[in-house]
C-alpha cells in the first residue's frame, strides 16, 4: 500500500513500567527484529505498519479487507514522563499493557495503569490487551501464569505471554487488539465515542468521514 492508500487510519498505545519491554515489543511486530541494546524510551516516539483487516459477517462469513495504517505509539515508563504520557491517552484507540514476566513489581504495578486508564481514556472501558513479556526467560520468571490470567479475568481483558526476543504471539496480541477495535466500531453506529483523529476514512467510496466526532456532554461516553 502506498502512503495514504488506506481505509482507516488507528492509534494504540503502549503503556507499562520502564524496562518491560514495550519498545522491543513493537520492533518486533512492525519489523520482526530484536535488539537487546535499545535505550530507555524518552517521551513518546511510534512505529507504524499497514495490515489488511478482514471482519466475520454472519454466520463466520469473511467481509471485505479493510486496509489499515496502525500507528503504535511508545510511551515512557518512568514517573516523569507521566503526565505526557496521559496526554495520549485520549487520542489512542486502544492499549497494549506490558508488564515484565521477571520483574514482579512491574506486574503489581499493572493496577496503577488500569487506574490510570479508566480515569484518561476516550471512554471507562477502552480496549485493552494485557501482555506477560519476556516469557523466553523461564528460568527468571516472577510471575506466575494463573496469577497473571486471574488478574486479565478481573479487568475483562485479554492475556498473552510474549517475548519480543523471538516473537512469541507478539503479533497475536496486536491481532487480538485491532479485532476489539474493529468489532466495536462496527457495533457503533453512532462513531462520535472515536477519538479525534484516531480513525478516519480516507477519501475511499462506501466509507463515512469520521474524523471529526460529533460534541458530548462533559462526562458521558457512548462506548
Amino acid at each position: 500500500m502506498s502512503d495514504g492508500d488506506y481505509d482507516y487510519l488507528i492509534k494504540f498505545l503502549a503503556l507499562g513500567d520502564s524496562g518491560v519491554g514495550k519498545t522491543s515489543f513493537l520492533y518486533q511486530y512492525t519489523d520482526k527484529k530484536f535488539n537487546s541494546k535499545f535505550i530507555t524510551t524518552v517521551g513518546i516516539d511510534f512505529r507504524e505498519k499497514r495490515v489488511v483487516y478482514k471482519s466475520n459477517g454472519p454466520e463466520g462469513a469473511a467481509g471485505r479487507g479493510q486496509r489499515i495504517h496502525v500507528q503504535l505509539w511508545d510511551t515512557a515508563g518512568q514517573e516523569r514522563f507521566r503526565s505526557l504520557t496521559t496526554a495520549f491517552f485520549r487520542d489512542a484507540m486502544g492499549f497494549l499493557l506490558l508488564f515484565d514476566l521477571t520483574n514482579e513489581q512491574s506486574f503489581l504495578n499493572v493496577r496503577n495503569w488500569m487506574s490510570q486508564l479508566q480515569m484518561h481514556a476516550y471512554c471507562e472501558n477502552p480496549d485493552i490487551v494485557l501482555c506477560g513479556n519476556k516469557c523466553d526467560l523461564q528460568e527468571q520468571r516472577a510471575v506466575r501464569e494463573d496469577e497473571a490470567r486471574e488478574l486479565a479475568d478481573k479487568y475483562g481483558i485479554p492475556y498473552f505471554e510474549t517475548s519480543a526476543a523471538n516473537g512469541q504471539f507478539v503479533s497475536q496480541a496486536v491481532d487480538v487488539l485491532l479485532d476489539l477495535i474493529m468489532k466495536r466500531m462496527e457495533r457503533c453506529v453512532d462513531k462520535s465515542w472515536i477519538p479525534d483523529g484516531t480513525v478516519r476514512s480516507n477519501g475511499h467510496s462506501g466509507h463515512t468521514d469520521i474524523t471529526e466526532p460529533k460534541t458530548q456532554e462533559k462526562g458521558k461516553c457512548a462506548c
